[in-house]
């Protein structure tokens, strides 16, 4: 590994050369390098150091027992790319930040399930910007609460839909005034957090840039980890190579 983690970014097919330029923006002022990944576009888990599950198109219904409705696009081929590569980074211990539909699908891929008409469903106040003007408060005790240093959160809104049962191993990190969940999270490692806002177009605040850095530490350390196990395996095998040329 460089100086700078590699980060695997997903994203549409369809918006992604005006997404990916942004993330890679945020991941860079963090201390990492970022690839793009997509359908058609594809990386091996083997290349990153951690990676992000970006926002976009909703996730079929059916992977989550929803009903599947007219009028809404969706992108089979980045649904099957999104739950190998989270499924993977979880068998490799990569740490995960997922962005508004990369939130729901983390959760839907740890079998939780979706709300696909959260602000009919909560007394939340509704938004639709990419400013950061929707309040959000933050969970006691939880991972991103230590990583944003904030008990409340002014974030940008951009989703109709939202987690409704969690999936296995998370907890909710954050909601809204309503009750609405606004970020779930892992509760042991590798880091996975999901939040239902979009960090990237307000990295100007300094809490929201807090979530790329520690993604970006998570994936240094679990590279360096990963570095030095490996070293200890090769040194065993030429350890045991040795052994095996000495004489009787």
């Amino acid at each position: 590994m460089s100086d700078r983690p590699t980060i695997g970014v997903t994203v549409s097919r369809r918006s992604g050369w005006r997404i990916f330029p942004l993330m890679a923006l945020n991941i860079w002022l963090a201390g990492g390098k970022a690839i793009r990944w997509q359908s058609g576009r594809e990386i091996a888990l083997e290349a990153v150091d951690g990676v992000v599950i970006g926002g976009g198109d909703d996730i079929a219904p059916t992977l989550y027992g929803g009903e599947l409705r007219l009028g809404v696009r969706l992108d089979p081929d980045r649904d099957r790319l999104e739950s190998e590569v989270i499924e993977g980074a979880f068998a490799r211990n990569l740490p995960i930040l997922g962005i508004c539909r990369g939130a729901q699908m983390l959760n839907v891929v740890l079998g939780g399930t979706l709300d696909q008409d959260a602000y009919d469903t909560y007394g939340s106040r509704y938004y639709y910007t990419i400013l950061p003007r929707k309040r959000v408060d933050v969970e006691g005790g939880t991972l991103l609460g230590r990583v944003t240093g904030q008990a409340c959160l002014k974030v940008n809104a951009l989703h109709s839909q939202a987690v409704r049962d969690l999936g296995r191993g998370l907890r909710v990190a954050a909601r809204d005034d309503g009750g609405m969940i606004q970020a779930i999270e892992r509760v042991r490692d590798p880091m996975a957090i999901g939040v239902q806002w979009h960090p990237e177009h307000i990295f100007y605040r300094r809490a929201h840039r807090r979530l790329f850095k520690a993604l970006i530490e998570a994936a240094r350390a679990g590279a360096s980890r990963a570095a030095q196990i490996g070293a200890a395996e090769e040194e065993a095998r030429a350890a045991e190579a040795r052994r095996a040329r000495l004489p009787l």
